[in-house]
This record gives C-alpha cells, sequence and structure tokens, in this order.
C-alpha cells in the first residue's frame, strides 16, 4: 500500500480524467487524503471521501481565503470537521508571496484553526510560503496546542529550518519537487532528515514529478517521489514506500 499524503482530486483541472484517477487509486491499493482550502473544498473532499472507500478528507482555510474568514466560518469548519472520514485540518498557513489576505489576517485564521485541531484532537496540514519566520514564531507561541502534531506540506525550506520543525514533533511532506533539476534545496532535506520523519505526496494536480512534467498531477505519481527519496538515500523504493506509508497512517490516525 502507498499513500498520496497530499491532493487535490476535486480540483477542475482534473475533472475530465476524475473517474479514472479513482479507478486507479482501488487498483494501485492506495490511499489518499485529499486536502481542501476552502469552505466549499473542505465539503467537496467530505464528498470524495464518502463515495470512496481508499479516500480521506481534510478540511480547512488556505491563507489566501483567510480574509473572508469569521466566527461562522469556525462553526462551520468544525462541524464538518466531525465527520468519520476528516483526517487534519488543513491546508492552512501562511503565504506572503501571492499575499492574497493581509498577513495578519493570516496569522489569526491560522491560530484559530490550529485551536480548532487541538479541541478535535487532529493534526495540522500546513502551507507555509516565503513566511518561515512568523510560522516557527507561531509555531513556538501555540506549543501546547500541537499535542497532535502535523505536517509542512510541499517544504521547500532548508536544512536547518526543517530540523527546527522535526524538533518540534513535525513531518515533512516530499513532493514532485524532489524530482526537478537545480531542486538542491529538497535534495539536500532529504539527505538529511529521516526517513521517519518524512511523507509523500503529490499535491495534484500541480507539481507534476519528472517524467510526467506538463501533464497534470496524479495520485499514482507519488510513487516517482518515492524512487527519488530512495535514491537519494541509499533505499529501496518498496522501504521508503513501507515507512512513509506508516508515518501517515500514525499521523492521520488512519486505521487499516
Amino acid at each position: 500500500m502507498i499513500i498520496d499524503s497530499h491532493c487535490h482530486i476535486y480540483d477542475e483541472k482534473l475533472t475530465e480524467i476524475k473517474e479514472d484517477i479513482l479507478k486507479n487509486i482501488i487498483k494501485n491499493n492506495q490511499l489518499c487524503v485529499c486536502n481542501a482550502d476552502s469552505a466549499e473544498t473542505s465539503k467537496l473532499c467530505i464528498d470524495l471521501a464518502e463515495n470512496n472507500l481508499n479516500v480521506f478528507a481534510t478540511v480547512g482555510i488556505h491563507p489566501h481565503e483567510a480574509k473572508s474568514f469569521n466566527e461562522n466560518s469556525l462553526k462551520d469548519l468544525e462541524n464538518l470537521a466531525k465527520h468519520k472520514k476528516v483526517v487534519a485540518i488543513g491546508e492552512i498557513g501562511l503565504d506572503y508571496y501571492y499575499n492574497l489576505s493581509p498577513k495578519e489576517m493570516q496569522k489569526e485564521v491560522l491560530k484559530k484553526q490550529i485551536v480548532l485541531a487541538n479541541k478535535l484532537s487532529l493534526p495540522c496540514v500546513f502551507h507555509v510560503r516565503e513566511a518561515t519566520e512568523d510560522f516557527l514564531s507561531i509555531l513556538k507561541e501555540m506549543a501546547q496546542y500541537f499535542n497532535n502534531s502535523g505536517v509542512i506540506h510541499s517544504f521547500s525550506g532548508s536544512v536547518d529550518t526543517a530540523k527546527q520543525l522535526i524538533k518540534m514533533g513535525f513531518y515533512l511532506g516530499i513532493n514532485g519537487i524532489v524530482t526537478f533539476k537545480n531542486a538542491n534545496k529538497i535534495l539536500d532535506v532529504v539527505k538529511e532528515i529521516s526517513i521517519d520523519k518524512l511523507l509523500i505526496e503529490t499535491d495534484c494536480p500541480y507539481l507534476t514529478p519528472v517524467p510526467h512534467r506538463g501533464k497534470p498531477n496524479r495520485p499514482e505519481y507519488v510513487e516517482y517521489i518515492a524512487e527519488k527519496i530512495a535514491e537519494i538515500k541509499g533505499m529501496t523504493k518498496k522501504e521508503v514506500i513501507d515507512i512513509t506509508t506508516k508515518n501517515a497512517l500514525t499521523l492521520f490516525n488512519i486505521k487499516r
């Protein structure tokens, strides 16, 4: 069994191939965690999880959507998060690259969702872009709320940042970026960080790995990430798949 720990199967870029993707998830004995980025996509994730045995869901408000967040949003999110196939709050975080919501609002919404995750005994799935310093500061400030850990999805930071996050008890999500040319920073992270703290993900339909660059990403392509990690760490592909699958099952409390 192999797990794609972060994908967006509901994305309109996959509409024409969605049914084929869902069939292949079963055929390949694969599990997928479908990640939300808004109230609307939280519902879409749950719908996919309800109708597909091997799909699980997250619910959460992405930093891009923080500007539209209110107290009703938090109540609605809490109700959605109680669904039996919801395994995390996410993706949540900070994005100062696009900065589509004010920074202070992003931080406030992130903190509220961290508190909610702790209340519901769920881990967090974090999105962090060009905001490492503020993100680490919030993690330290809110350390009491991380009894259920979390993962920094599509990790792209330095080895030093990776080590700080691992020390705090978090996992790192590695995706197709690791197969790209000149991806030296993430190659160094994969070399230095124990496989016990890594998850593999596609972030489909985005970040399609080599050799399928230019095509929409699919959950089945997670195997290419496993192959590349195995190459970097001098392990077999099976070892990488087995360990990262165990990591994901543990983090998301999925019983199989």
